[in-house]
Protein backbone atom coordinates (compact mmCIF):
# COMPACT_ATOMS: atom_id res chain seq x y z
CA UNK A 1 0.00 0.00 0.00
CA UNK A 2 1.58 3.36 -1.08
CA UNK A 3 2.10 5.98 1.31
CA UNK A 4 -0.64 8.42 -0.52
CA UNK A 5 -3.32 5.91 -0.44
CA UNK A 6 -2.67 5.22 3.88
CA UNK A 7 -2.65 9.76 4.26
CA UNK A 8 -6.29 9.04 2.46
CA UNK A 9 -7.44 6.64 4.25
CA UNK A 10 -6.12 8.53 7.59
CA UNK A 11 -7.85 11.73 6.72
CA UNK A 12 -11.17 9.47 5.74
CA UNK A 13 -10.82 8.25 9.08
CA UNK A 14 -10.27 11.54 10.71
CA UNK A 15 -13.22 13.40 8.95
CA UNK A 16 -15.23 10.29 9.60
CA UNK A 17 -14.69 10.12 12.98
CA UNK A 18 -15.36 14.11 13.58
CA UNK A 19 -17.87 14.91 11.84
CA UNK A 20 -20.27 11.34 11.31
CA UNK A 21 -19.55 9.98 14.59
CA UNK A 22 -18.67 13.09 16.41
CA UNK A 23 -16.04 11.61 18.71
CA UNK A 24 -13.72 13.31 20.28
CA UNK A 25 -10.57 14.81 18.63
CA UNK A 26 -8.57 12.65 20.50
CA UNK A 27 -9.82 9.56 20.43
CA UNK A 28 -10.30 9.85 16.10
CA UNK A 29 -6.45 10.97 16.00
CA UNK A 30 -5.26 7.57 17.79
CA UNK A 31 -7.64 5.37 16.00
CA UNK A 32 -5.91 7.36 12.73
CA UNK A 33 -2.62 6.56 14.19
CA UNK A 34 -3.07 3.41 15.04
CA UNK A 35 -4.36 2.18 11.71
CA UNK A 36 -1.19 3.78 9.68
CA UNK A 37 0.95 1.95 12.29
CA UNK A 38 -0.84 -1.15 11.32
CA UNK A 39 -0.37 -0.24 7.71
CA UNK A 40 3.03 -0.07 7.79
CA UNK A 41 4.41 -2.75 5.72
CA UNK A 42 7.56 -4.17 7.09
CA UNK A 43 7.36 -1.87 9.95
CA UNK A 44 10.52 -1.90 12.10
CA UNK A 45 8.44 -1.45 15.41
CA UNK A 46 5.29 -2.54 16.43
CA UNK A 47 2.00 -0.29 15.98
CA UNK A 48 1.66 0.11 19.30
CA UNK A 49 5.40 1.28 19.83
CA UNK A 50 5.31 3.85 16.83
CA UNK A 51 2.24 5.30 17.89
CA UNK A 52 3.16 5.79 21.38
CA UNK A 53 6.63 7.00 20.51
CA UNK A 54 5.41 9.57 18.63
CA UNK A 55 2.52 10.64 21.81
CA UNK A 56 5.41 10.67 24.16
CA UNK A 57 7.90 12.59 22.10
CA UNK A 58 5.00 15.39 21.28
CA UNK A 59 4.37 15.43 24.88
CA UNK A 60 7.94 16.11 25.78
CA UNK A 61 8.35 18.53 23.69
CA UNK A 62 5.14 21.03 23.91
CA UNK A 63 3.90 19.35 27.16
CA UNK A 64 5.38 22.02 30.10
CA UNK A 65 4.85 24.46 27.43
CA UNK A 66 1.36 24.03 27.34
CA UNK A 67 1.01 23.56 30.86
CA UNK A 68 2.43 27.03 31.89
CA UNK A 69 0.83 28.73 28.75
CA UNK A 70 -2.81 27.67 29.96
CA UNK A 71 -1.59 28.70 33.88
CA UNK A 72 -0.36 32.22 32.54
CA UNK A 73 -3.44 32.90 30.41
CA UNK A 74 -5.57 32.06 33.87
CA UNK A 75 -3.64 34.44 36.08
CA UNK A 76 -3.68 37.03 33.44
CA UNK A 77 -7.39 36.70 32.68
CA UNK A 78 -8.17 37.12 36.43
CA UNK A 79 -6.21 39.88 37.48
CA UNK A 80 -7.42 42.00 34.46
CA UNK A 81 -4.25 42.27 32.39
CA UNK A 82 -6.01 42.37 29.07
CA UNK A 83 -7.93 45.09 29.83
CA UNK A 84 -4.63 47.41 30.99
CA UNK A 85 -2.84 46.12 27.75
CA UNK A 86 -6.04 47.08 25.42
CA UNK A 87 -6.45 50.41 27.28
CA UNK A 88 -3.02 51.99 27.15
CA UNK A 89 -2.90 51.26 23.38
CA UNK A 90 -6.28 53.26 23.02
CA UNK A 91 -4.87 55.69 24.89
CA UNK A 92 -1.88 55.69 22.34
CA UNK A 93 -3.33 55.06 19.28
CA UNK A 94 -7.13 57.24 19.71
CA UNK A 95 -10.52 56.02 20.49
CA UNK A 96 -11.11 55.64 16.92
CA UNK A 97 -8.80 53.09 16.22
CA UNK A 98 -9.85 51.14 18.95
CA UNK A 99 -9.69 48.02 16.73
CA UNK A 100 -5.91 48.52 15.54
CA UNK A 101 -5.91 48.46 19.67
CA UNK A 102 -7.90 45.06 19.82
CA UNK A 103 -5.90 43.46 16.92
CA UNK A 104 -2.14 44.33 18.37
CA UNK A 105 -3.38 43.06 22.09
CA UNK A 106 -4.68 39.85 20.41
CA UNK A 107 -1.61 39.57 18.51
CA UNK A 108 0.65 40.37 21.80
CA UNK A 109 -1.44 38.43 24.54
CA UNK A 110 -1.31 34.98 22.18
CA UNK A 111 2.09 34.36 22.10
CA UNK A 112 2.37 33.27 25.61
CA UNK A 113 -1.19 31.65 25.41
CA UNK A 114 -3.87 29.84 23.58
CA UNK A 115 -5.45 31.79 20.65
CA UNK A 116 -8.75 31.16 22.69
CA UNK A 117 -8.08 32.84 25.47
CA UNK A 118 -6.90 35.89 24.17
CA UNK A 119 -10.14 35.92 22.04
CA UNK A 120 -12.21 35.43 25.84
CA UNK A 121 -9.53 38.12 27.65
CA UNK A 122 -10.55 40.89 24.96
CA UNK A 123 -14.14 39.75 23.60
CA UNK A 124 -15.79 42.06 26.30
CA UNK A 125 -13.78 44.73 25.60
CA UNK A 126 -15.30 44.60 21.87
CA UNK A 127 -18.59 45.16 23.53
CA UNK A 128 -17.71 47.06 26.11
CA UNK A 129 -16.56 49.73 22.87
CA UNK A 130 -19.80 48.99 21.02
CA UNK A 131 -21.62 49.95 24.19
CA UNK A 132 -19.67 53.19 23.49
CA UNK A 133 -20.15 53.80 19.99
CA UNK A 134 -23.53 51.75 18.98
CA UNK A 135 -21.61 50.18 15.75
CA UNK A 136 -18.67 48.40 14.90
CA UNK A 137 -19.42 45.38 17.20
CA UNK A 138 -18.29 42.95 13.91
CA UNK A 139 -14.53 44.56 13.26
CA UNK A 140 -13.91 44.25 16.97
CA UNK A 141 -14.23 40.73 17.22
CA UNK A 142 -12.56 39.70 13.76
CA UNK A 143 -9.86 42.20 15.10
CA UNK A 144 -9.35 40.12 17.97
CA UNK A 145 -9.56 36.91 15.57
CA UNK A 146 -6.83 38.73 13.35
CA UNK A 147 -4.37 39.20 15.78
CA UNK A 148 -5.09 35.92 17.82
CA UNK A 149 -5.21 33.63 15.29
CA UNK A 150 -1.79 34.58 13.37
CA UNK A 151 0.89 35.25 16.58
CA UNK A 152 -1.01 31.47 17.97
CA UNK A 153 0.62 29.88 14.65
CA UNK A 154 3.57 31.97 14.21
CA UNK A 155 5.33 33.66 17.57
CA UNK A 156 7.07 30.85 19.80
CA UNK A 157 6.49 30.00 22.37
CA UNK A 158 2.86 29.64 21.54
CA UNK A 159 3.03 25.23 21.61
CA UNK A 160 2.47 25.05 18.04
CA UNK A 161 5.11 27.40 15.97
CA UNK A 162 7.84 26.44 18.72
CA UNK A 163 6.91 22.65 18.25
CA UNK A 164 7.74 23.47 14.43
CA UNK A 165 10.63 25.46 14.78
CA UNK A 166 12.15 22.36 17.21
CA UNK A 167 11.46 20.03 14.59
CA UNK A 168 12.64 21.16 11.55
CA UNK A 169 15.72 22.65 13.34
CA UNK A 170 15.02 26.96 13.01
CA UNK A 171 16.80 28.89 16.10
CA UNK A 172 14.04 30.62 18.18
CA UNK A 173 15.14 33.92 17.23
CA UNK A 174 14.72 33.64 13.72
CA UNK A 175 11.68 32.17 14.16
CA UNK A 176 10.23 34.73 16.31
CA UNK A 177 11.58 37.82 14.82
CA UNK A 178 10.27 36.13 10.78
CA UNK A 179 7.05 34.71 12.52
CA UNK A 180 6.48 38.03 14.08
CA UNK A 181 6.92 39.99 10.69
CA UNK A 182 4.72 37.83 8.60
CA UNK A 183 1.88 37.51 11.50
CA UNK A 184 1.68 41.10 12.10
CA UNK A 185 1.36 41.48 8.09
CA UNK A 186 -1.38 39.54 7.70
CA UNK A 187 -3.10 40.74 10.96
CA UNK A 188 -3.45 43.99 9.08
CA UNK A 189 -4.92 42.40 5.79
CA UNK A 190 -7.28 40.62 7.89
CA UNK A 191 -8.19 44.13 9.79
CA UNK A 192 -8.80 45.40 6.52
CA UNK A 193 -11.11 42.67 5.56
CA UNK A 194 -12.90 43.19 8.96
CA UNK A 195 -14.13 46.73 8.30
CA UNK A 196 -15.05 45.48 4.53
CA UNK A 197 -17.14 42.51 6.57
CA UNK A 198 -18.61 45.10 9.14
CA UNK A 199 -19.90 47.25 6.37
CA UNK A 200 -21.47 44.71 4.98
CA UNK A 201 -22.88 42.73 7.85
CA UNK A 202 -23.39 44.51 10.78
CA UNK A 203 -23.92 42.77 13.92
CA UNK A 204 -25.49 43.85 16.81
CA UNK A 205 -24.12 41.79 20.36
CA UNK A 206 -26.93 39.76 22.40
CA UNK A 207 -26.81 39.44 25.65
CA UNK A 208 -26.89 35.74 26.24
CA UNK A 209 -23.74 35.63 23.84
CA UNK A 210 -21.32 36.86 26.19
CA UNK A 211 -23.16 36.17 29.01
CA UNK A 212 -20.51 33.48 29.54
CA UNK A 213 -17.66 36.02 29.34
CA UNK A 214 -16.30 36.64 32.68
CA UNK A 215 -15.02 40.68 33.15
CA UNK A 216 -12.64 39.97 35.27
CA UNK A 217 -12.59 43.81 36.50
CA UNK A 218 -15.88 42.64 38.59
CA UNK A 219 -16.77 40.45 41.19
CA UNK A 220 -19.95 37.33 40.81
CA UNK A 221 -22.15 40.09 41.68
CA UNK A 222 -21.28 42.60 39.62
CA UNK A 223 -19.63 44.82 42.07
CA UNK A 224 -16.26 46.24 41.03
CA UNK A 225 -13.09 44.75 42.23
CA UNK A 226 -9.73 46.18 42.51
CA UNK A 227 -8.49 48.40 39.41
CA UNK A 228 -5.80 46.05 37.12
CA UNK A 229 -2.42 45.99 37.11
CA UNK A 230 -0.55 48.46 36.11
CA UNK A 231 0.66 48.40 32.06
CA UNK A 232 4.33 47.12 32.86
CA UNK A 233 2.97 44.16 35.16
CA UNK A 234 0.28 43.38 32.90
CA UNK A 235 2.97 42.90 29.67
CA UNK A 236 5.66 41.72 31.62
CA UNK A 237 4.31 37.60 32.34
CA UNK A 238 4.29 38.17 27.71
CA UNK A 239 7.47 39.63 27.31
CA UNK A 240 9.87 37.41 29.70
CA UNK A 241 9.15 33.88 27.65
CA UNK A 242 9.88 36.02 24.18
CA UNK A 243 12.95 37.68 25.32
CA UNK A 244 14.13 34.34 27.87
CA UNK A 245 13.70 32.31 24.80
CA UNK A 246 15.42 34.69 22.53
CA UNK A 247 18.58 35.21 24.17
CA UNK A 248 18.75 31.16 24.62
CA UNK A 249 18.42 31.64 21.28
CA UNK A 250 21.55 33.81 20.70
CA UNK A 251 23.46 31.95 23.45
CA UNK A 252 22.72 28.92 21.09
CA UNK A 253 24.46 29.99 17.60
CA UNK A 254 26.72 32.84 19.26
CA UNK A 255 28.00 31.67 22.43
CA UNK A 256 31.85 33.35 21.88
CA UNK A 257 29.33 36.87 21.84
CA UNK A 258 27.83 36.10 25.16
CA UNK A 259 30.12 37.27 28.40
CA UNK A 260 31.16 34.06 29.75
CA UNK A 261 29.84 35.34 33.25
CA UNK A 262 26.28 35.74 32.67
CA UNK A 263 26.46 32.82 29.29
CA UNK A 264 25.16 29.70 32.09
CA UNK A 265 22.77 31.93 33.55
CA UNK A 266 21.16 32.79 30.01
CA UNK A 267 21.75 28.85 28.96
CA UNK A 268 19.03 28.63 31.74
CA UNK A 269 16.59 30.50 31.20
CA UNK A 270 16.84 30.57 27.51
CA UNK A 271 15.49 26.45 27.48
CA UNK A 272 12.11 26.90 26.44
CA UNK A 273 10.43 24.89 29.58
CA UNK A 274 12.27 27.42 32.36
CA UNK A 275 11.57 30.58 30.26
CA UNK A 276 7.21 29.33 30.59
CA UNK A 277 7.86 28.39 34.03
CA UNK A 278 9.13 31.96 35.17
CA UNK A 279 6.59 33.24 32.89
CA UNK A 280 3.72 31.74 34.59
CA UNK A 281 5.28 32.40 37.92
CA UNK A 282 5.28 36.40 37.09
CA UNK A 283 1.49 35.57 35.96
CA UNK A 284 0.89 34.10 39.61
CA UNK A 285 2.57 36.79 41.11
CA UNK A 286 0.88 39.53 39.23
CA UNK A 287 -2.51 38.34 40.11
CA UNK A 288 -1.32 37.74 43.83
CA UNK A 289 -0.83 41.33 43.87
CA UNK A 290 -4.00 42.16 42.53
CA UNK A 291 -6.54 39.78 44.55
CA UNK A 292 -4.58 39.34 47.63
CA UNK A 293 -5.86 36.22 48.08
CA UNK A 294 -3.80 33.34 48.11
CA UNK A 295 -6.89 30.94 47.86
CA UNK A 296 -8.08 32.64 44.60
CA UNK A 297 -4.12 31.92 42.74
CA UNK A 298 -4.67 28.60 43.64
CA UNK A 299 -7.98 28.04 42.57
CA UNK A 300 -7.09 30.36 39.51
CA UNK A 301 -4.06 27.67 38.74
CA UNK A 302 -6.13 24.75 38.88
CA UNK A 303 -8.38 25.77 36.83
CA UNK A 304 -6.02 26.41 34.25
CA UNK A 305 -4.16 23.14 34.44
CA UNK A 306 -7.12 21.66 34.04
CA UNK A 307 -7.99 23.50 30.89
CA UNK A 308 -4.16 22.49 30.15
CA UNK A 309 -4.87 18.00 29.91
CA UNK A 310 -7.54 18.20 27.27
CA UNK A 311 -5.86 20.49 24.72
CA UNK A 312 -2.47 18.51 25.31
CA UNK A 313 -4.21 14.77 24.94
CA UNK A 314 -5.20 16.38 21.74
CA UNK A 315 -1.78 17.47 20.47
CA UNK A 316 0.12 14.38 21.64
CA UNK A 317 -2.26 12.27 19.67
CA UNK A 318 -1.96 14.48 16.15
CA UNK A 319 2.05 14.29 16.85
CA UNK A 320 1.50 10.17 17.26
CA UNK A 321 -0.28 10.90 13.41
CA UNK A 322 2.55 12.63 12.31
CA UNK A 323 5.11 10.32 13.58
CA UNK A 324 2.86 7.26 12.04
CA UNK A 325 2.53 8.90 8.74
CA UNK A 326 6.52 9.52 8.75
CA UNK A 327 7.37 5.67 9.43
CA UNK A 328 4.95 5.38 6.64
CA UNK A 329 7.00 6.69 4.23
CA UNK A 330 5.26 10.13 3.28
CA UNK A 331 8.20 12.51 3.60
CA UNK A 332 10.12 10.20 1.15
CA UNK A 333 6.61 10.67 -1.41
CA UNK A 334 6.45 14.77 -0.57
CA UNK A 335 10.21 15.15 -1.36
CA UNK A 336 9.86 13.40 -4.91
CA UNK A 337 6.89 15.80 -5.41
CA UNK A 338 8.77 18.71 -4.74
CA UNK A 339 10.28 20.40 -8.19
CA UNK A 340 13.89 21.31 -7.61
CA UNK A 341 12.89 24.82 -7.39
CA UNK A 342 14.39 26.45 -4.16
CA UNK A 343 11.12 27.88 -3.32
CA UNK A 344 8.70 24.78 -4.32
CA UNK A 345 8.67 23.02 -0.90
CA UNK A 346 7.03 26.50 0.91
CA UNK A 347 3.77 26.46 -1.01
CA UNK A 348 3.46 21.99 -0.65
CA UNK A 349 4.30 22.85 3.15
CA UNK A 350 1.44 25.21 3.34
CA UNK A 351 -0.65 22.93 1.43
CA UNK A 352 -0.02 19.85 3.28
CA UNK A 353 -0.68 21.48 6.45
CA UNK A 354 -3.93 23.21 5.14
CA UNK A 355 -5.49 19.70 4.23
CA UNK A 356 -4.68 18.38 7.65
CA UNK A 357 -6.53 21.54 9.07
CA UNK A 358 -9.53 20.89 7.24
CA UNK A 359 -9.88 17.57 7.56
CA UNK A 360 -10.10 17.70 11.37
CA UNK A 361 -10.62 21.06 12.62
CA UNK A 362 -6.96 22.24 15.15
CA UNK A 363 -4.43 24.52 14.17
CA UNK A 364 -2.04 23.43 16.41
CA UNK A 365 -2.54 19.81 15.63
CA UNK A 366 -2.29 20.50 11.67
CA UNK A 367 1.08 21.91 12.44
CA UNK A 368 2.35 19.52 14.28
CA UNK A 369 1.48 16.58 11.97
CA UNK A 370 2.80 18.60 9.09
CA UNK A 371 6.21 18.85 10.81
CA UNK A 372 6.16 15.68 11.46
CA UNK A 373 5.68 14.32 7.65
CA UNK A 374 8.50 17.21 6.24
CA UNK A 375 11.39 17.62 8.94
CA UNK A 376 13.28 14.49 7.37
CA UNK A 377 12.76 16.45 3.81
CA UNK A 378 14.21 19.63 5.72
CA UNK A 379 16.50 17.92 7.68
CA UNK A 380 17.90 16.10 5.19
CA UNK A 381 18.80 19.80 3.07
CA UNK A 382 16.30 18.99 0.14
CA UNK A 383 14.33 22.46 1.05
CA UNK A 384 16.51 24.49 -1.11
CA UNK A 385 15.84 27.38 1.02
CA UNK A 386 16.15 28.40 5.13
CA UNK A 387 13.41 26.48 6.94
CA UNK A 388 12.54 28.97 8.91
CA UNK A 389 10.08 29.77 5.75
CA UNK A 390 8.81 26.58 6.01
CA UNK A 391 7.99 26.55 9.42
CA UNK A 392 6.18 29.77 8.31
CA UNK A 393 4.23 27.81 6.11
CA UNK A 394 3.07 25.36 7.82
CA UNK A 395 1.58 28.16 10.41
CA UNK A 396 0.35 30.05 7.36
CA UNK A 397 -1.58 26.35 6.40
CA UNK A 398 -2.72 26.33 9.59
CA UNK A 399 -5.15 29.38 9.21
CA UNK A 400 -6.96 27.77 6.45
CA UNK A 401 -10.64 26.40 6.36
CA UNK A 402 -11.83 27.08 9.71
CA UNK A 403 -15.20 25.43 9.90
CA UNK A 404 -17.36 23.50 12.07
CA UNK A 405 -15.31 20.98 13.08
CA UNK A 406 -12.55 23.34 14.74
CA UNK A 407 -13.41 24.20 18.43
CA UNK A 408 -12.36 27.70 17.68
CA UNK A 409 -15.01 27.80 15.27
CA UNK A 410 -17.73 27.43 17.92
CA UNK A 411 -15.78 29.57 20.27
CA UNK A 412 -15.76 32.54 18.42
CA UNK A 413 -19.37 32.08 16.95
CA UNK A 414 -21.50 31.53 19.86
CA UNK A 415 -19.46 34.10 22.33
CA UNK A 416 -19.89 36.93 19.71
CA UNK A 417 -23.45 36.26 19.29
CA UNK A 418 -22.82 34.72 15.22
CA UNK A 419 -25.16 31.82 13.65
CA UNK A 420 -23.18 29.23 12.07
CA UNK A 421 -23.42 31.49 8.49
CA UNK A 422 -22.23 34.11 9.82
CA UNK A 423 -19.42 32.77 11.90
CA UNK A 424 -18.29 31.42 7.83
CA UNK A 425 -17.96 34.58 5.61
CA UNK A 426 -16.55 36.84 8.22
CA UNK A 427 -14.09 34.63 10.86
CA UNK A 428 -13.31 31.47 8.95
CA UNK A 429 -13.15 33.84 5.63
CA UNK A 430 -10.83 36.29 7.53
CA UNK A 431 -8.02 33.22 8.42
CA UNK A 432 -8.34 31.55 4.93
CA UNK A 433 -7.43 35.50 3.93
CA UNK A 434 -5.23 35.68 6.45
CA UNK A 435 -3.37 32.18 5.49
CA UNK A 436 -3.12 32.70 1.81
CA UNK A 437 -1.15 36.40 2.45
CA UNK A 438 1.13 34.79 5.17
CA UNK A 439 2.32 32.27 2.22
CA UNK A 440 2.61 35.30 -0.15
CA UNK A 441 4.66 37.25 2.08
CA UNK A 442 6.61 34.49 2.97
CA UNK A 443 7.59 33.53 -0.41
CA UNK A 444 8.51 37.22 -1.07
CA UNK A 445 10.91 36.99 1.89
CA UNK A 446 12.41 33.65 0.56
CA UNK A 447 12.79 34.88 -2.50
CA UNK A 448 14.69 38.14 -1.15
CA UNK A 449 16.29 36.59 1.50
CA UNK A 450 16.92 33.54 0.91
CA UNK A 451 19.01 32.99 3.98
CA UNK A 452 21.11 29.88 2.13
Amino acid sequence: MTPLVILAIALTVVIGGVLLFRLHPFVVLVAAAFLVALLIPDAEVSAGELVAEGFGKTAKNIGIVIAMAAILGSCLSAAGAAKQIVSSLQRLLGERHTPLALMASGFVLAIPMFADSAFFLLLPLARAAWERTGRHYLVGVLAIVAGATMSHSLVPPTPGPLFVADELGVDMGTMIGFGSLVGLASAIVGLAYAHWADRRWPLTPQLTATAAVSDSTQDASGRPTSPPPPLWASLLPIAVPVICVSLGSWASTAPEQVPASVLPLIQVIGEKNMAMVIAALLAMLVLAAHSRSMAFVRSTVTSGIQSAGSVLLVIAAGGSLGAALRAAGLSEVLTDLAPTSGLALVPLAWAVTATIRIAQGSATVAMITAAGMLAPVVLEGAAGCHPVYIAIAIGCGSKMGMWMNDSGFWVIGTTAGMTELQTLKTAAVLLSIEGAVGLLVTLALAAVFPMV
